[in-house]
């Protein structure tokens, strides 16, 4: 299979999980499609060694740190990004549909710092070992349990309440 034809079918298949991970980790609907845009684009630079070295897992792993590490590098880069506003619009939700459990579960992700964000939605959300984040990341296996323990605390105190209607419903 040609090259170009190979890429393309990899990025389809997959561009719509990597735009989950992103969203959940930076909390931005566009920022996370810029995320999966540059994850793409660096990977393409480097597809034909990339495609001969890995296997589909590999790739997919591979795809998952450049994202991560691109999210990380532009946290670290980037200023306040935030805008002043007085009042804050209404979300619009229909009763019982789930977009408030959603609403409710991104709002506190965007509360963690960005490495413990990586950690949750890596372990949680991708439904990696302890070893597989501390790969993705980095970081020894005790550095990724130590950030997961302080990170699901924090959501517990940034849920309160909430945690009743997220767990019981």
């Amino acid at each position: 299979m040609d090259e170009a034809l190979a890429f393309e079918e990899f990025a389809s298949t997959r561009a719509r999980r990597l735009f989950q991970v992103a969203y959940l980790m930076c909390g931005d609907w566009h920022q996370a499609q810029d995320l999966v845009q540059t994850t793409l684009a660096k990977m393409f630079s480097v597809w034909g060694r990339l495609r001969r070295g890995q296997d589909e897992p590999g790739l997919d792993a591979y795809a998952r740190k450049v994202l991560l590490r691109t999210y990380l590098s532009q946290k670290r880069l980037r200023r306040s990004t935030e805008i002043v506003a007085a009042e804050l619009p209404e979300p619009a939700a229909a009763p019982g549909d789930g977009s408030d459990l959603r609403l409710t579960l991104t709002a506190a992700l965007r509360q963690l710092p960005p490495r413990n964000r990586a950690v949750v939605v890596l372990r949680y959300l991708e439904d990696n070992s302890i070893e597989a984040v501390a790969e993705t990341l980095g970081i020894s296996t005790s550095a990724v349990k130590s950030l997961n323990t302080r990170s699901l605390a924090k959501l517990r105190d940034i849920l309160g309440e909430d945690r009743e209607f997220l767990f019981h419903s």
